[in-house]
């Protein structure tokens, strides 16, 4: 009879998935993500190594923490900051700068281009890429007349161009920059340099940043403002995943326990520069009655639990643990043209939890 019990039980487990299966689940999984971001494929890795623009990464050190979660939200105009580095690889003053990695429908809110080390410009959109100097072949976006002495970066606003590129690219003909004495002549030497071309460090380089919105927006939970005092009170520490640990969770009351992301892990680090993953957090845990004020329960969840506890009603069941305080996230990454981009992405982290 025991060789019957056993063979029983034997019949009775289930089978594990076949490699095929994990593999077409994981690729599965990884595409819903990829969506989460926006994207339809990873970007390539870089070819080689790139160091990003020190701006960008300054940037990025700026809006967020080290693992990406948003702590200044108001400085981004938009939720997509974009760089172009010029193009051109000359000594002259004209530079390049290819923007067809730009989405259709991200909308342009400001557009500067930073030039090193010239401390008098005037930059022009180019029309007649043959003949800039010709009536109509340039037309003035900005202009500065500022102190010989030193070096430093100057910053245009340079919107409108941009503009008139990503709706028609074979407009894109580059920009002319000059320099001019007070009265509008040429000055003859130049009495400064700038950095472009090949012999000048990355850094250094004529730079287009590009300030955009997606249209991209989450879900109309509260934006936590102050992620840096996270975690909340009753946040869980990990757990294992046995069968008494999750019967005991269940009975423990709604909180918030971690939930790492890791980019390695999924093989994304090869284009994702900063953060290296973050901790999303999920919510997990019961909503007894009564719901106590640390539990943070809507009015709803109130009644819905009290017809629960009293049987009021068939169906009706106790509310759930769930979000509600949500955090942005930021990426600074490479694209599939090796520009470096800094995309923030809403509803991401779970800043606390509450019964709903």
């Amino acid at each position: 009879m025991l060789g019957t019990v056993l063979l029983l039980l034997a019949l009775a487990k289930p089978a594990s998935p076949s490699p095929a299966s994990v593999a077409s689940r994981r690729a599965e999984a990884l595409k819903r993500l990829l969506e989460v971001f926006g994207m339809e494929d990873p970007p390539p890795p870089p070819a080689h190594f790139k160091q990003p623009p020190q701006y960008m990464v300054d940037l990025f050190n700026t809006v967020a923490n080290a693992d990406g979660v948003t702590k200044n939200p108001d400085i981004l105009e938009g939720n997509t900051v974009r760089s172009f580095l010029d193009k051109t690889h000359s000594e002259k003053m004209r530079f390049l700068f290819v923007l067809s990695s730009v989405a259709k429908n991200e909308k342009d809110t400001l557009v500067v281009t930073s030039l090193c080390c010239l401390p008098q410009v005037s930059v022009y959109q180019v029309l007649e890429k043959k003949e800039p100097d010709a009536p109509g072949g340039k037309k003035l976006l900005a202009a500065r007349l500022v102190s010989l002495q030193g070096s430093g970066w100057e910053v245009f606003a340079i919107t409108q161009a941009v503009r008139d590129w990503t709706e028609d690219e074979s407009s894109n003909q580059g920009l002319l920059v000059t320099v001019q004495g007070l009265g509008g002549s040429p000055l003859e030497p130049p009495p400064l340099q700038f950095a472009s071309g090949r012999d000048h460090h990355e850094s250094k380089k004529p730079m287009l940043v590009l300030f955009t919105d997606d249209g991209r927006r989450g879900a109309s939970l509260p934006i936590a403002s102050s992620p840096g005092e996270s975690p909340t009170p009753g946040t869980a520490p990990l757990s294992s995943g046995s069968r008494s640990t999750r019967s005991l969770d269940r009975l423990q009351p709604c909180q918030r326990h971690p939930l790492s992301v890791d980019f390695e892990e999924i093989g994304w680090s090869g284009w994702i520069i900063s953060p290296r993953g973050y901790n999303a957090y999920h919510c997990k845990g019961s909503c007894p009655f009564p719901l106590g004020e640390n539990m943070r329960p809507t009015n709803h969840a109130t009644v819905q639990s009290i017809i629960n506890a009293l049987k009021l009603s068939e169906g009706v069941s106790s509310p759930c643990c769930v979000p509600d305080k949500l955090y942005s996230i930021n990426l600074l990454y490479f694209d599939d043209d090796e520009n470096v981009v800094l995309k923030q992405y809403d509803d991401m982290v779970a800043g606390s939890c509450g019964c709903h």
